[in-house]
């Protein structure tokens, strides 16, 4: 009978289209973590050997430069999928770092499945990569078409469940400002709520 865990992973990969066989072929080379907070699952310059389904808890995708500045890349949160299809597709080094900001239920799957999948054109690959490509078209369009205030703005509506759990530092570079930029646009915001509600 299948875990909890294999059954969540499941339905993610039915929603995508999955055959009941690549199913059975994901789960048979599944295996499960549990890790803390701030554990590194991927350093920078690190060559991937697997990807992960995010079962529940926080992940940060982050670049880091020889200054020590933290550019964040990407968060990732219950029901995610993680791949560095850089990586994956070039067999290059990680670009990026990848850790836990909190405790973390993951699924780790090998990249060399995934890397299978693509030199066979499988359904799964080709969704998969769909909806990576449709995530940073929307995060592209994000960051061009809107002000820092309005990204802030959209950042809040969109994932408020996210708003809580990371620093103003990550939030900033997330929204590509700085920190005293987004300090400055969390107090004016309040001071316009403040006047608005008077």
């Amino acid at each position: 009978m299948p875990s909890k865990n294999h059954v969540e992973l499941t339905t993610f990969l039915t929603q995508l289209g999955a055959d009941t066989a690549t199913i059975n072929d994901v789960v048979a080379v599944a295996e499960q973590l549990e890790l803390p907070t701030r554990h590194i699952l991927l350093h920078q310059g690190q060559t991937p050997t697997h990807c992960y389904f995010l079962l529940n808890g926080l992940c940060h995708a982050c670049y880091l430069t020889d200054q020590g500045k933290q550019f964040s890349k990407e968060f990732y949160w219950d029901q995610d999928v993680i791949i560095g299809f850089e990586s994956l597709i070039t067999n290059a080094p990680s670009a990026f770092l990848l850790e836990t900001l909190s405790a973390s239920q993951l699924i780790m799957l090998p990249i060399s499945l995934f890397q299978q999948w693509r030199q066979q054109q499988h359904p799964l690959y080709q969704a998969l990569l769909e909806r990576q490509l449709l995530h940073k078209e929307h995060k592209e369009r994000f960051m061009l078409m809107h002000t820092p205030e309005q990204r802030l703005q959209l950042f809040c509506d969109h994932f408020p469940e996210l708003v809580g759990r990371i620093t103003d530092y990550q939030l900033a570079s997330y929204l590509g400002i700085t920190s005293i930029s987004l300090s400055r646009i969390k107090k004016r915001i309040a001071s316009d709520d403040i006047i608005e509600k008077s």
